[in-house]
């Protein structure tokens, strides 16, 4: 399909005609799940957007929505979309500062908020954003003496739009009829690593684009297939997953409680569909490593004894190639003894795609996945392209990111930077042109990652080009490559590899508190803080070993020389990982500049 002529709300229109009762999203409330059908959904969106026009909220205006997932946060957005309005979203991670910034930026004149802790966020820095009218409160709870006339509870907000659908039963349908395909949607917040984050607008045809000609070529979704919400839905990624596609595919959504609880709910609803990044498939990938430690003799054996199988069959997978039948029976004997139990305790027993997206993985993580017999895809993308670029169409190589998405026309710049143009290419950054013209060039979106093609056309991330290492001996080097081999540890939780101008490569280490601390335990290793635990030497040889390790699949040039343990583990709040949990390299730099020093000799 090359032109998607249609908007989402539309799209909504179109999934209650053909699914009405249906199951649309789940969400479970004191501790049973409760269904949301497709009607119900419909009639969600349509009170929202209907209240908000009551309040004033016309065609081109901006409304925020602060808070975890859940299915207001969608009704919220759907209805702001549906009345012509662009709905911006913000992470419920943020400070008042980051929060006061994007409300301004964004010129949003509502905000929906999730609970009191998010409202409060907003009302420290109300009187600096004059433009804002009402805030928004889905769970008003706590909120009821507040003597504030800027919030209003989301159910009200519902009850004024009913009040308007009874005096004018056909208003919701005229105004999503008068939606265009170009219009812009939403707009994404980039995770800011280095200043502001900017605001990317996004089109219906944008992201309807995408989700057609990108991402189903290589995920192949129907509308059985069931998936956990759990990453922020401000992001890209999650906001494709939870809100767009199911509304061009038509399958089930289900939210997680939070992002603590959401191995206990994947266990629960098994989806068929899981979409993580790289921090998430570590964190399961090194649980299942601590747990074969602790496991019996017996089972260790099972695990280690069929591995190797699901090895090679799913290697016949990755190459599209048909198992041969001695190989598929061994692994039907190697799932009755090691990988049902495997997957089961990780959610993923009806898994039929695992997808890592968001940055550079391991492999090895991946290739762990794949062994139990679940085919696992690594995506790419940005915030830009309405969130993918490549993906494995066919065959999945080890490293590879798959081929350029079809839809997309794409090259590589003479110094390897990856560039794309397309219908899903974005509108351009919101009030700032000029950042809009440093990244699309001609018409060319510059993504500013380096790349490399193989002889089947498959994508290979070398790495941001601002983040290449250059050494004093000129050797260009990736630092995400050395800090995933390092970060297969399951004693190593985050790894900055250093080494820019000068003579060897160092890294930073950030330990797995949870992991060392069970180690330091077994081994009768007293501790009080992680900074107590990151400071004992018999920790540090512990981490030396897990480094020898990951240097054994290094290039000499690449291997790490020496390395410091982080006194602290980094932090949101101090500005050294994005929302998104990525690394600001430049300000870990700078506030570890010390321990930097004196990985070189200084002082």
């Amino acid at each position: 399909m090359e032109r998607v002529n249609t908007t989402l709300p539309k799209l909504l229109l179109e999934k209650v005609e053909l699914y009405q009762d249906r199951v649309a999203m789940r969400e479970k409330f004191k501790g049973i799940w409760q269904e949301i059908s497709w009607n119900m959904y419909l009639g969600k969106v349509r009170e929202f957007c209907l209240g908000l026009v009551d309040l004033g909220m016309k065609k081109g205006d901006q409304a925020s929505i602060l808070g975890e997932n859940c299915p207001e946060w969608l009704f919220a957005d759907l209805g702001i979309q549906s009345l012509g309005g662009v709905a911006v979203g913000i992470y419920p991670t943020n400070s008042a500062e980051q929060v006061k910034y994007i409300l301004e930026h964004s010129e949003s004149r509502f905000v929906v908020v999730k609970d009191q802790e998010q409202a409060d966020k907003v009302l420290a820095v109300k009187e600096e954003l004059p433009q804002l009218k009402k805030i928004i409160v889905i769970d008003i709870k706590g909120l009821r003496h507040y003597n504030e006339p800027l919030i209003i509870s989301y159910k009200d907000v519902e009850a004024l739009g009913r009040e308007v659908l009874r005096k004018d039963p056909a208003a919701f349908t005229r105004l999503v009829a008068q939606g265009q395909t170009e219009d812009v949607a939403f707009i994404v917040y980039t995770s800011g690593t280095t200043g502001h984050p900017k605001g990317a607008m996004l089109s219906h045809r944008n992201v309807i684009h995408q989700a057609v000609s990108a991402l189903q070529p290589v995920l192949q979704f129907t509308d059985r297939d069931t998936l956990v919400s759990y990453l922020p839905l401000c992001h890209i990624l999650e906001r494709s997953l939870t809100m767009s596609m199911p509304l061009v595919f038509g399958y089930t959504v289900s939210f997680a409680e939070s992002i603590d609880t959401v191995q206990q709910n994947i266990q629960e609803i098994r989806p068929s569909f899981f979409a993580a990044v790289p921090r998430i498939l570590e964190k399961l990938h090194s649980g299942v490593l601590i747990k074969m430690e602790d496991t019996t003799r017996f089972k260790k054996f099972m695990y280690n004894f069929w591995q190797p199988v699901g090895l090679r069959v799913s290697s016949y997978r990755m190459n599209n190639e048909k198992v041969p039948l001695q190989w598929l029976l061994l692994y039907a004997l190697g799932y009755l003894w090691s990988f049902r139990s495997v997957r089961d305790k990780i959610g993923m027993i009806n898994c039929r795609c695992l997808m890592s997206g968001g940055a550079p993985i391991a492999p090895e993580v991946l290739t762990f996945f794949r062994s139990l017999g679940v085919r696992t895809v690594e995506m790419y993308g940005a915030t830009e392209t309405s969130g993918t670029i490549s993906g494995p169409h066919k065959k999945i190589k080890h490293g590879s990111v798959g081929e350029p998405c079809q839809g997309l026309e794409f090259k590589l710049a003479d110094d390897g930077e990856i560039q794309v143009k397309g219908d899903s290419i974005f509108v351009g950054y919101y009030r700032d042109p000029e950042a809009t013209c440093e990244v699309v060039r001609d018409g060319w979106y510059c993504t500013g990652d380096v790349g490399q093609l193989d002889e089947d056309n498959h994508l290979y991330i070398v790495d941001r080009k601002k983040d290449i290492i250059i050494t004093s001996g000129g050797k260009n080097i990736s630092p995400s490559e050395i800090e995933n081999k390092l970060k297969c540890s399951m004693y190593i939780k985050e790894a900055i590899a250093i080494g820019d101008r000068r003579k060897y490569i160092s890294a930073l280490i950030q330990i797995d508190y949870e992991n060392v601390g069970n180690w330091a335990q077994k081994n009768k290793i007293a501790y009080t803080t992680y900074r107590s635990l990151a400071e004992n030497p018999k920790v540090k040889e512990l981490i030396k070993q897990e480094i020898d390790v990951a240097n054994e699949g290094l290039a000499n040039v690449e291997s790490v020389k020496k390395f410091k343990i982080l006194e602290k583990e980094l932090d949101q709040d101090d500005e050294e990982l994005t929302a998104t949990q990525k690394v600001k390299r430049k300000t870990i730099e700078k506030v570890f500049a010390k321990e930097i020093a004196e990985m070189y000799g200084g002082r």
